[in-house]
């Protein structure tokens, strides 16, 4: 009988064994299985199944190697299996969460080709929340350096999904969501093909990950990747007779994919399951594919709540360029004291140093200047194929003057690095530019990517590029440099490795309700889509939503709420928030602004309430170090009424809350500046129903009352 036993315990922990050919291995919970084996002619294939429904059915892997007779697609047997179970907590040095738990159970298939004797390993960790698996290239005297043609891995739908999508693009991701059925994707993404997609060779059935779905018998399935390193983007085309979704790597300008040299392994492909779309939101398994950190000394790297000088020029209330004579490069000028400034120059030590005061008054931690440097006067008025120097001031911003007045208030100061896409010559200049940065007192940078990639037209996703960003990073940290890159690859995790990647844009931002608006439901969507890889700098905060009030030539509308913007700082986890709006209009609503004064950035522990993709989440977290709680609930495109309660809580505590909600006349079009602000005692017995307009939403501060 204790034989018996023991057979059994070693089956559910190692939770692996043999089907006929097959290879089977469930999660550390049971719910999820995943089925490996090999075809006829030896291609290899898994499927997917969580609580007995299928997720994933019978799927193709390999890849497609460029002028190779043979192809690692198929002619493959079992050679090995090994299993493992693997259980460990870890402590980020920032998240939504003090301590994560890495879970898995793990199955790796050494395959050989008959043919040519190559060996390929594919490895599948499966954790209670979903899968990941990669390739592996051993070292072996057969495969050494190739190039990929196309990765040919498969995710074959068991229906006609739900799915919240992008259309496949090289370059951006910078596109409001599109919710439909799986079906439909190819007519709906075919205007966008003609009018916005950056890369037309694209297919039209193809989608951006993270991809997020909804079957019709309510499970919530995600597909994306994690740990992209030295690789190529993944896309994903929907055979969409057959429902099924195959890799497509970002190319580069010679069409290629990858170029890569054994021992090497792909990125993880990830698919997160639930029945809870709130396990989708809590899910921390991107991050636990990704290495641990690699950067000893953490101690510097630091969340960051900051004002900017940014959403007046991206209005157009003020502009990045000194002046606006001819370009310089066309005129040989070198000094700008010599040239007419145009009088909107916002980044001007005077007005600098009065968000400096702002930022001490209210307790923000630093200031971020863009159109501080020569330069924006060519990429504006003659070329986008402009380089910057990343060190000369305009004449009228005083780097040295700026960096001791805020060092005299306990303001940090942000840099700001356009690249305008020209990578080359921001990897010469980097050693420069970061060490002016550390001479001047700037412990973070913003960086961006704006235009087409230089000196051969690569895509912003492809391997080359991918590679420059993680370069970027890693440089950074030898200079203790914290990173917030605009325009660069959409994250994949690679913030548990390197910290000091604190944001990333890589999404549709608030910069766009500038731009002509997003989607009411825009912000419940993101979280499930852009934030599975890592926190994005969405720059919320906006209280003035009639952008013509303060820049008569701009007419657009943002698409939201008081309360919504509230509630963002809670439900767009970021370790780096920035209060986007003018001073003056915070000035205005001091009694809404204190809860942003008020939210943390850093947090012990998320509990997420309520989710629904494209409709609502409620999320609830606990301040790092303090027992104080912050709620945010962000609405879709329809009234809704939020019922939470607030279990959460500590049984033996009181607290104070304070209620930031939409007012009964609230909209996000017509009254986007109605709000209500109440406070009530509670405790972890309390229930709350709160409505939510259509763009709205509310933030609840709760506070120990000792």
């Amino acid at each position: 009988m204790k034989m018996k036993s023991l057979i059994l315990t070693l089956a559910i922990l190692v939770s692996v064994f043999s089907l006929v050919g097959a290879q089977e291995l469930k999660s550390p919970n049971g719910a999820l299985t995943m089925l490996f084996s090999i075809k006829n002619d030896g291609t290899p294939t898994y499927q997917l199944s969580y609580k007995n429904k299928a997720v994933i059915k019978s799927s193709n892997l390999g890849l497609e190697l460029k002028d190779d007779k043979k192809s690692l697609v198929d002619d493959f047997t079992i050679s090995n299996t090994e299993t493992a179970t693997f259980d460990e907590t870890w402590q980020p040095v920032w998240g939504e969460v003090k301590a994560i738990r890495n879970h898995y159970n793990e199955l790796a298939v050494t395959l050989t080709q008959n043919e040519t004797d190559r060996v390929l390993i594919i490895r599948f960790r499966l954790f209670n929340d979903g899968l990941g698996f990669r390739y592996e290239f051993p070292s072996q005297k057969n495969l050494i350096y190739f190039v990929i043609k196309e990765e040919k891995t498969q995710f074959a739908m068991a229906g006609n999904h739900t799915a919240f999508w992008i259309p496949g693009d090289y370059d951006t991701q910078e596109y409001d969501y599109t919710e439909s059925k799986l079906s439909e994707i190819r007519g709906l993404s075919e205007k966008a093909y003609t009018e916005n997609v950056s890369q037309k060779s694209f297919s039209s059935t193809g989608v951006q990950t993270s991809l997020m779905m909804k079957t019709n018998d309510g499970l919530y399935i995600n597909l994306h990747e994690a740990a992209l390193i030295n690789y190529s983007c993944m896309h994903l085309n929907l055979d969409d007779e057959h429902m099924i979704f195959e890799s497509w790597l970002t190319p580069d300008a010679n069409g290629d994919k990858g170029y890569i040299q054994a021992p090497s392994h792909s990125p993880w492909r990830t698919i997160m399951v639930s029945d809870d779309a709130k396990d989708i939101l809590a899910s921390k398994m991107t991050l636990n594919l990704n290495d641990p950190c690699k950067i000893n000394d953490t101690s510097w790297i630091k969340p960051v709540k900051y004002i900017g000088v940014w959403w007046e020029m991206i209005t157009g209330k003020s502009s990045w360029a000194y002046t606006n004579d001819i370009p310089s490069v066309q005129l040989g000028v070198t000094d700008f004291t010599k040239v007419k400034p145009n009088g909107t120059h916002a980044a001007n030590t005077t007005h600098v140093k009065k968000y400096i005061d702002f930022a001490e008054k209210h307790g923000f931690d630093a200031v971020l200047v863009e159109g501080w440097n020569e330069g924006w006067e060519d990429w504006f008025g003659y070329s986008k194929d402009y380089v910057f120097d990343f060190v000369t001031p305009y004449p009228d911003f005083d780097v040295k003057g700026i960096h001791a007045y805020a060092k005299s208030k306990g303001i940090k100061m942000i840099m700001h690095h356009e690249t305008s896409g020209s990578i080359r010559n921001y990897e010469r200049h980097i050693d420069k530019a970061y060490q002016f940065m550390k001479d001047n007192g700037y412990d973070a940078v913003k960086s961006g990517y704006v235009g087409n990639i230089l000196p051969r037209g690569e895509n912003h996703y492809n391997q080359w590029i991918v590679n420059h960003y993680q370069y970027a990073i890693e440089k950074a940290a030898d200079y203790k440099i914290m990173v917030n890159a605009h325009e660069a690859i959409r994250p994949t995790g690679i913030c548990r490795t390197y910290p000091n990647l604190i944001g990333n844009e890589s999404a549709r931002g608030t910069e766009y309700q500038a731009f002509g608006g997003s989607k009411p439901n825009h912000v419940t969507v993101l979280p499930f889509t852009r934030l599975i890889g890592g926190p994005m700098d969405y720059t919320p905060g906006i209280f003035e939503m009639d952008i013509s009030k303060f820049s008569p030539n701009n007419d657009s509308h943002v698409n939201s709420t008081i309360a919504n913007q509230l509630a963002l700082y809670v439900t767009m986890y970021s370790p780096l928030q920035m209060a986007a709006d003018l001073p003056e209009h915070y000035e205005q609503f001091m009694d809404a602004f204190q809860f942003i004064k008020d939210v943390a950035i850093d947090w012990d522990e998320s509990v997420y309430l309520e989710a629904e993709p494209g409709d609502y989440i409620t999320v609830a977290r606990k301040e790092k170090g303090s027992n104080n709680w912050f709620i945010g609930n962000v609405n879709g495109n329809e009234t809704r009424a939020s019922n939470i309660t607030f279990g959460f809580l500590d049984k033996d505590k009181k607290y104070m809350a304070t209620i930031y909600a939409d007012a009964k006349e609230a909209h996000y079009k017509t009254n986007p500046q109605a709000y209500t602000i109440t406070t009530k005692k509670v405790t972890s017995k309390s229930k709350l129903s709160q409505v939510s307009v259509a763009g709205g939403g509310y933030a609840i501060s709760i506070i120990e009352v000792k």
